[in-house]
């Protein structure tokens, strides 16, 4: 009895860690299979969970080829373990999961229609498509599971992370205000075209965090020389305990926006995506959890950062209105347990 599950980025690692721990209790052989991607098998190295990579970092080269590079690796690993059941977030998953006859569930927030290179793919061949309710499948709404939660449920929901000051008394002074910045690399498929915080305006927004607190920067791209004294110098594992304790979060990423919003810290985005993904619109508009901001007013990112600096009870509001949010959200690990339990034991 056995599962495969496929990681293609850090956030897939949260997303399915608490799952896989609570499989392996119940004597399910889960074989993990990644592609690298930012500091994802270190995440793995660090729980101490086995893998297998079917494609190395900074794979260049045309993206059909890779994609069929990665389909023959992944095929050779489902012949060799024969799982039950394929999860994960990847294309690749669905065409081996109807060639195998092997069901595949795949798991998306971001709506189909907003990344349609994959959906076409994802679409016809997987078993079942697992998004939050407020998310679209476009033409496969028919195969849609949906459910009352996020994917950042999985693994920040209180019943999985308690936040820990030990983690972040090295790094945060708590005494003071402590501000996050996100840089997201922006060069997946469905990032064309696609832009977020630029040189400079990185460093307005460096310059009017610093007048009243301390700044930390986490960054998938390379950073410029000038903004390297402000990394943050923290272990891939408890970036969440920074996030939590963090007085304010600024980026460009949507799973770090979301990640932080979940939390209970107040969280702006300033990318393109911002009115195109169901789960953040829900996230800000029903939750006024998070702010999104298109890059094309990037006066209305500083306006927003400089009216919540003002606020004197920042913090306490962000963590009552996520109180709020997680009396109407389920634990998703749970969730996707019983889920995917269910279909192996049958």
């Amino acid at each position: 009895m056995s599962l495969l599950v496929y990681l293609g980025h850090p956030a897939h690692f949260h997303l399915f860690k608490e799952t896989i721990k609570n499989l392996q209790a119940k004597a399910v052989k889960v074989v993990i299979v990644i592609k690298s991607k930012d500091v994802l098998e270190k995440l793995l190295i660090d729980s101490k969970l086995p893998y297998l990579n079917i494609s190395e970092a900074n794979n260049k080269g045309n993206a059909y080829k890779n994609f069929a590079k990665r389909l023959y690796n992944l095929a050779k690993i489902i012949r060799n373990e024969k799982p039950k059941l394929l999860i994960g977030s990847a294309a690749e998953l669905t065409v081996l999961g109807k060639l195998f006859g092997i069901p595949s569930y795949i798991f998306f927030e971001d709506d189909f229609e907003a990344v349609k290179k994959f959906a076409k793919i994802a679409g016809p061949f997987a078993t079942k498509l697992i998004c939050p309710d407020c998310c679209s499948a476009w033409k496969w709404n028919d195969k849609k599971l949906g459910y009352k939660s996020y994917h950042e449920l999985a693994y920040l929901h209180p019943n999985h992370f308690t936040p820990n000051e030990e983690k972040v008394k090295s790094i945060f002074n708590l005494n003071e205000k402590n501000y996050i910045l996100r840089f997201a690399q922006l060069t997946a498929y469905h990032d064309v075209g696609k832009s977020g915080i630029t040189t400079a305006i990185a460093q307005q927004l460096i310059d009017m965090l610093s007048a009243k607190g301390n700044v930390f920067i986490t960054s998938e791209r390379e950073l410029e020389p000038q903004f390297e004294k402000y990394r943050i110098q923290i272990s891939p594992l408890d970036i969440h305990h920074a996030l939590y304790f963090a007085d304010m979060y600024i980026g460009d990423s949507q799973t770090m926006t979301a990640e932080a919003a979940v939390l209970g810290t107040p969280a702006i985005r300033f990318n393109d995506f911002v009115g195109e993904l169901s789960y953040l619109e829900e996230l800000e508009h029903t939750f006024t959890l998070t702010y999104g901001i298109k890059t094309n007013h990037p006066e209305k990112l500083l306006q927003k950062v400089n009216e919540l600096l003002k606020s004197s009870n920042l913090k306490q509001d962000w963590q009552s209105k996520r109180q709020k949010m997680l009396t109407k959200r389920i634990d998703f690990a749970d969730f996707m347990t019983k889920l995917v339990e269910k279909e192996i034991l049958s």
